[in-house]
């Protein structure tokens, strides 16, 4: 077996190294996205319950995200505006990380 050149290892070593950051923005906001719309059709399903003031909730921990994002409430049409909220997040958070992973790797090189 030939033994490789440094030069070229050093090549597949930054290679693997650099994550591409419009994909890690695209990954995580579907996963934000996703998780928010399954936890909220969850609850829509499960139901809820009246609280000693006579009325009826369902999820009051999850309606609190209403108060980030304007127009989300924990019903079906809520789930869609909360995936885009989620989305929307998580891709901006997704390839913020990977551009600082990117710039850190740069660095280190």
């Amino acid at each position: 077996m030939a033994k490789a050149n440094s030069k070229d290892e050093e090549k597949l070593f930054s290679g693997i190294l650099r994550l591409n950051a419009k994909v890690m923005g695209l990954i995580m906001g579907l996963l934000l996205g996703l998780v928010i719309f399954i936890a909220t059709n969850w609850l829509v399903i499960k139901g809820g319950h009246i609280d000693p003031s006579g009325k009826y909730v369902v999820g009051p921990h999850l309606r609190l995200l209403s108060q980030y994002f304007i127009g989300y409430r924990v019903s079906f049409l809520g789930s869609i505006i909360g995936f885009g909220y989620g989305f929307a997040i998580g891709t901006l958070s997704g390839a913020l990380i990977g551009w600082i992973y990117n710039k850190i790797v740069d660095f280190r090189n």
